[in-house]
């Protein structure tokens, strides 16, 4: 036979070890987790600079305004920084990639880095193929 829960009044309280805030700066590791998670506000800004200039290309005098702005000096900077956490974000995601897919070839897991050289091999290829554009056009 089951014996009747009784309840208390008051709760005992269990003891927490006090912890910092900021406890995830303490390891690199769980550093690069937040750093990337935020690096997606870089992606956004990416992607609201794209729809602007896809907005702005409509008209003339608006298509040139929007470049003033990016010629702002504080515009380069906020830029600048956006770039070094997309190419932060990139290298995480393709090194994120094996984990995410395992491969096999013959019931044998492939290592790491043959399933994200892959990805590294394409981005190369196609930046160089952007940069030959770019110049080739100028």
């Amino acid at each position: 036979m089951k014996q009747p829960v009784t309840y208390t009044l008051y709760h005992p309280k269990w003891y927490r070890r006090p912890m910092s805030t900021y406890w995830w700066t303490k390891r690199w590791r769980y550093l690069r987790f937040i750093l990337r998670e935020l690096s997606s506000i870089s992606v956004a800004w990416t992607v609201i600079l794209l729809l602007l200039l896809i907005n702005s290309m409509g008209d003339e005098a608006m298509y040139a305004g929007y470049l003033d702005w990016l010629q702002s000096p504080w515009l380069v900077v906020l830029n600048a920084f956006a770039l070094v956490f997309l190419l932060f974000h990139t290298v995480t995601w393709f090194n994120l990639a094996p984990r995410a897919m395992a491969v096999r070839l013959r019931g044998k897991r492939l290592p790491d880095w043959a399933v994200a050289a892959p990805n590294f091999i394409a981005w190369a290829v196609l930046s160089a193929g952007v940069v030959w554009f770019v110049l080739k056009g100028v």
